[in-house]
C-alpha cells in the first residue's frame, strides 16, 4: 500500500473520486454494503439504494481507493432543499484508518460546491461505528423527512453545511 510520511507516522494514501455507481468496483461496494445492513437490520428496515437508483443525474457517488482498490463509499443525493447522504461504506479490510471519516468530508465538501446548505441521513443506533462518526462531524437528531417511516430502527441526522445568507 501507498504510505506518506506525516508527522513521523506512515499513513495510507486514500484517493476519493466521483465514479459511476454502475461500474463493477462501485457494484461490489454497494453489494457488500447491503450485505452488512442485512445483518444488522430485518429486509423491511433497510432502506438503501440500488447502484440502478443512485445513477442518477442528481446523484454523486464517490469511491475511496487505496492503491488503485475500491475500498470504501458514499453517495451525495441533491434533494434540491437538502443533500440525502447514502451507502457509506467501508471494506472490512480498509476499516480504521480514516477511509469513512474521508469520504464524509468529500461528501460535504461537494454538498457544498452545488449550494446545498442542509446534509440529512437515515441510519440506525445498531451501526454504532457509523453513528459515532456522523456525530463527530457535528450531524444531530432530527426527525424522520423524506418517505422514510418513523420507526424504532431509525435514526435520523441532519448537520447544516456551507454558508447560508439571510437578506432581510
Amino acid at each position: 500500500m501507498n504510505h506518506m510520511p506525516v508527522g513521523g507516522q506512515l499513513v495510507m494514501a486514500i484517493e476519493i473520486r466521483t465514479e459511476s455507481a454502475i461500474a463493477p468496483d462501485s457494484r461490489n461496494l454497494i453489494d457488500a454494503s447491503q450485505a452488512a445492513l442485512l445483518e444488522a437490520f430485518p429486509p423491511d428496515e433497510c432502506f438503501s439504494f440500488s447502484a440502478e437508483e443512485l445513477d442518477t443525474p442528481n446523484t454523486q457517488f464517490l469511491v475511496a481507493r487505496i492503491d488503485g482498490r475500491a475500498m470504501g463509499c458514499v453517495a451525495l443525493v441533491d434533494q434540491i432543499k437538502y443533500g440525502e447522504i447514502k451507502r457509506l461504506f467501508v471494506s472490512p479490510k480498509a476499516r480504521g484508518i480514516g477511509v469513512a471519516r474521508a469520504l464524509m468530508i468529500a461528501l460535504e465538501s461537494a454538498a457544498e460546491d452545488i449550494g446545498l446548505t442542509h446534509l440529512r441521513l437515515e441510519t440506525g443506533e445498531q451501526l454504532a461505528e457509523a453513528v459515532s462518526l456522523y456525530r463527530s462531524l457535528g450531524y444531530t437528531d432530527r426527525g424522520a423527512f423524506g418517505d422514510y417511516p418513523d420507526i424504532a430502527s431509525n435514526l435520523f441526522m441532519e448537520k447544516a453545511v456551507g454558508i447560508e445568507v439571510t437578506i432581510s
